[in-house]
């Protein structure tokens, strides 16, 4: 696309400049820089100079001042305090004392915990981090194997996407205009079934090949309920949050920010430093920025697309189409799981969802629905190759297990996800059952 080059069609031109984005990115261009770039030309082509740069200019303020968005820090620095005060080893430990004793036991510990901090944390890189400094070692020194061990934290981080509080879900209630609180509920069900078909698959797996994954026993009934107290904050938190979203006592915002305040408490009385939290704080607010920066860069190409006419277009395509819906919506997610493959999940569905969510809605499919489906198919992305962002923080943090090892560790659990993603399309009641109730 070249500014000046006077198309006449601004349908054409919404064409060229996603052409271009995903030529960039498979480049290596970061998106954030790609999608502001290509979102300028093409707005400067379609508007001109003046107009396209007073858009241009406005998208950081507008979008980083909505409400809704505060939520998104709040939830980041309760997963980094949690973590940097000492909640996450004993969150394993407790798993780990309760469960080690089945087939895996220690991987399907490592679900289950990576499940728990993921209701206080939000991202799914940051407990995939945290459980490759936690839950490898552990593993590795009861003699799993590297592909199991790597592959379950892989895995095991992306549930931190469905489970609330969910730092891509808010994002894509922002995107959708749909009410943060009920997506956040709706998370809760399809996680918690995710990680039981994790730990089903582990158990099947070393039920096969029962040296991959040696149970661990010996701990009594005494140790394991002494374990309880010191995860009680994580639960307390929880109860917190979704309490407050259920019954309608705070906004999301507000609960988050309950939630954070009661971390921080717990972390001073169980002697926490200063140090320590000015590191949680600090890596929150890294993280916090790189996501604000994403979303400001994405949203300046979704107004060229929009000015472009291409979502009204592939609505009215998708439309004509003769075939059942739900064979559309199986084409569209596997559009998704291609997509997935070259792209990070948060900037997948910046760009695609301003041109399927109307088509998806005109298709008469619930959004809360769609959007806990197309969050769960931002998960396998997390972990498909080549891009696979939960297996390179996996290897980041663990280089002694090559890349390669990472990838087959993660097959299986890419089988579990299609099977979660087949439940949910069969029984969309999973998704839509606690937002309900939460109408009614």
């Amino acid at each position: 696309m070249i500014i000046g080059i006077g198309f006449d069609d601004p349908f054409l031109v919404g064409l060229i400049g996603l052409g271009l984005l995903f030529f960039l990115v498979l480049l290596g261009v970061r998106i954030v820089f790609a999608a502001a770039f290509v979102g300028l030309l093409g707005l400067v082509e379609l508007l001109g100079w003046a107009p396209a740069a007073g858009i241009v200019g406005t998208i950081p303020h507008s979008k980083s001042s909505v409400y809704a968005l505060s939520v998104l820090p709040m939830f980041i620095f309760i997963g980094f305090l949690a973590f940097h005060a000492g909640m996450t080893q004993q969150l394993f430990d407790a798993a780990r004392k309760w469960v080690g004793w089945v087939p895996g036991g220690l991987a399907v510990a490592t679900v289950f915990a990576t499940a728990g901090f993921a209701a206080v944390s939000g991202a799914s890189t940051a407990t995939a981090a945290v459980f490759s400094r936690v839950a490898i070692p552990e593993m590795l020194r009861n003699g799993y194997d590297k592909k199991l061990a790597a592959g379950v934290v892989a895995a095991g981080g992306t549930l931190a996407s469905l489970i609330p509080p969910s730092a891509i879900l808010v994002i894509y209630a922002i995107i959708v205009e749909e009410s943060v609180g009920q997506l956040l509920l709706a998370g809760f069900l399809p996680g918690a079934v995710s990680a039981l078909i994790y730990a089903a698959i582990i158990v099947c797996w070393t039920l096969y090949k029962p040296e991959d994954g040696p149970p661990v026993s010996g701990y009594s009934w005494k140790e394991r309920v002494y374990s309880l107290p010191g995860i009680s904050p994580i639960f307390i938190v929880v109860l917190i949050i979704m309490s407050a979203i259920y019954n309608g006592w705070a906004t999301p915002t507000e609960a988050g920010a309950l939630g954070a305040l009661v971390v921080f408490v717990i972390a001073l009385f169980r002697g926490t430093r200063f140090k320590t939290i000015k590191s949680a704080l600090m890596e929150s607010a890294k993280l916090t920025v790189m996501i604000f920066s994403l979303i400001w860069g994405v949203l300046i190409f979704v107004r060229f697309l929009g000015f472009s006419g291409l979502p009204e277009a592939f609505t009215s395509w998708i439309l004509s189409i003769d075939a059942p819906p739900i064979v559309i919506m199986i084409c569209i997610l596997l559009a998704y799981a291609v997509l997935g493959m070259f792209m990070d999940a948060i900037g997948m569905l910046l760009l695609t969802l301003p041109v399927v969510y109307p088509a998806v809605l005109a298709l008469g499919f619930d959004s809360i629905w769609f959007g806990i489906i197309v969050v769960k198919m931002a998960e396998v992305c997390l972990i498909t190759p080549p891009i696979g962002l939960n297996c390179f923080v996996v290897n980041g943090v663990r280089p002694d297990i090559s890349l390669g090892q990472i990838f087959r560790g993660i097959a299986l659990f890419f089988v579990a996800d299609v099977i979660t993603i087949g439940l949910l399309l069969a029984f969309p009641e999973i998704v839509t059952w606690l937002p309900n109730l939460m109408k009614g």
